[in-house]
């Protein structure tokens, strides 16, 4: 019979508690990411479901007592899955892509024959913005290979955040609206604004333009009141809608007109009013608010052409005729661009100081000088009716169709291929196709 040994006989060692393994939390394949704790979780549900142990758990979360008290709405450290890190890399490069994309938006490369106000109307800019972008000034020399900065290109699209779901109305925009008045008159906020719309802080908005806000629109920016308007000879729809300091899209509107009516001598129109004043109603149009210089060299400019001697309009239409075919462009198209602009009138200028029967702004000229190899008086007739046949070529020639190209004498055809056509860029193609249709 084998003798009883007493307990106290025993080595000490079996009388100690088992010493508990340690698993340290190695480093995961594809990285860690966090996980909040939810009702019903354990510590050993959360291993199974993130591939991993509770002690690799325990350890990198520094957890006690072996994570056997854990709280809802505790965030712990687990490893990704494959999925998961798939996904992420796949989203890095996303914006890795975007983030090229933008900047190759907004970077131009000179190339021969460029001059820097081909390129700001070639890219929907104004000169003077893109001088100050690129510290530049209009004697600056521009070089083949030469980088340029284009002030607001592809700001859209780099730093537009991303819409979420909302309940939503719409504001139409009036003369003279910015994006962060519209915010406030809607008691929305203006990050909202851009969201809903994917618009940016470098966006224009244009009048008649419907606009995405939250709540309910206030009865001020309903529609408005009206008053009348007697048509007179040589009257056109867009040059009563200038005249009137409204658009052509509200003017057909509150009319009930399309871009192909014909309007006569003594027809009565409903005009749409004029919003209230504000300070800077005088140096407003089309939505977008001018500095005091342009307002006062568009009043030198109709002052001038006030005194001047011009042709009449069926010298003027001549003069387009003539002109277009000497320089391959269809003498139809000029003529309605012509009508629709001015109704071939070489005196009408635009608070924005577009000049003539073709109303081409300033740095539009230099562009049209450069390519007709001249410089072009704007103030005269036939060097007016140039500039603007000249880059109507240079738009049936660059646009990838007729209806873009006319887009793009109206909002520019960087803008047109950026951002699409604007509600009142579409009214405009369609009454220019109207009116070259009748001619």
């Amino acid at each position: 019979m084998s003798p009883v040994i007493a307990p106290a006989a025993l080595p000490s060692a079996t009388l100690q508690a088992p010493v508990a393994v340690v698993q340290r939390a190695k480093p995961a394949p594809h990285g860690w990411t966090t996980y909040t704790v939810r009702s019903g979780d354990t510590l050993a549900a959360i291993a199974d479901r993130t591939g991993t142990t509770t002690g690799v758990l325990a350890s990198r979360n520094h957890l006690r007592g072996g994570g056997n008290h854990l709280s809802i709405g505790q965030r712990l450290s687990v490893p990704k899955t494959a999925a998961q890190a798939r996904a992420e890399a796949a989203r890095a490069r996303a914006a890795a892509a975007a983030r090229a994309a933008a900047i190759k938006r907004a970077t131009y490369v000179v190339r021969s024959g460029d001059t820097l106000s081909h390129i700001a109307v070639r890219k929907g800019v104004s000169l003077a913005a893109l001088l100050k972008a690129n510290r530049l000034s209009t004697r600056s020399v521009l070089q083949v290979g030469q980088k340029i900065r284009i002030p607001g290109a592809g700001a859209a699209h780099a730093s537009r955040p991303t819409a979420r779901t909302v309940s939503t109305t719409t504001y139409r925009v009036r003369s003279g609206d910015t994006l962060s008045a519209i915010a406030a008159r809607t008691r929305t906020s203006l990050a909202t604004v851009y969201s809903l719309n994917h618009l940016s802080a470098r966006s224009v908005i244009h009048p008649g333009q419907l606009i995405k806000v939250r709540g309910t629109t206030p009865a001020a920016t309903r529609r408005a009141g009206s008053a009348a308007y007697t048509v007179r000879p040589g009257d056109t729809l867009s040059g009563i809608a200038v005249k009137h300091g409204t658009t052509l899209a509200a003017l057909l509107k509150t009319n009930h007109l399309s871009a192909r009516s014909v309007i006569h001598p003594g027809q009565r129109l409903r005009v749409p009013a004029k919003p209230a004043k504000s300070a800077a109603s005088s140096n407003t149009f089309a939505g977008r608010t001018y500095p005091r210089s342009t307002v006062n060299a568009a009043n030198r400019n109709r002052a001038a052409l006030a005194r001047t001697s011009v042709p009449s309009r069926s010298q003027t239409k001549a003069m387009i005729i003539a002109t277009a075919r000497r320089h391959g462009v269809d003498p139809k198209l000029a003529l309605a661009v012509g009508w629709q602009e001015s109704g071939w009138n070489q005196r009408q200028v635009s608070v924005a100081n577009a000049i003539g029967v073709m109303q081409v702004i300033p740095s539009s000229g230099q562009w049209a000088s450069d390519m007709a190899g001249r410089p072009l008086n704007l103030l005269r007739t036939q060097d007016n009716i140039t500039a603007g046949v000249v880059i109507l070529r240079s738009l049936t020639r660059s646009a990838k169709n007729l209806d873009q190209a006319i887009a793009g004498y109206y909002q520019g055809l960087y803008s047109v291929q950026t951002h699409g056509m604007y509600a009142d860029t579409k009214v405009y193609v369609a009454s220019i196709k109207a009116h070259r249709a009748r001619m």
